[in-house]
């Protein structure tokens, strides 16, 4: 442990947890609201009652997607923007003054 973590508890599904991290309120709020989002989705499901250990492994595998959208998103945007500051590139070249 580091000399900002800290532990953290907080109560899903009527169990808690607990977990030593140095993220910010900000960004544990935001992980917090989108898991308690995702858990409650996957329990008031038309599935019906699943144990807590499904109920996690789905909102895991929902995480985990919306991570390999957001990387290849993310790797579409760099291939793009490198693209476009070539092109950039080659335009502001033509126009430069010739010695």
């Amino acid at each position: 442990m580091t000399e900002l973590e800290r532990l953290v508890r907080f109560r899903l599904l009527g169990q808690e947890y607990a977990f030593y991290t140095g993220a910010s309120e900000v960004e544990l709020d935001a992980v917090f609201s989108m898991v308690r989002a995702l858990v409650e989705e996957n329990v008031s499901g038309p599935q019906g009652s699943l144990p807590i250990s499904k109920v996690a492994i789905l909102a895991c595998l929902n995480i985990a997607s919306r991570h390999v959208r957001l990387q290849q998103e993310y790797e579409n945007y760099q291939t793009e923007t490198e693209e476009r500051l070539k092109r950039l590139n080659e335009i502001v070249q033509t126009r430069l003054p010739k010695d």
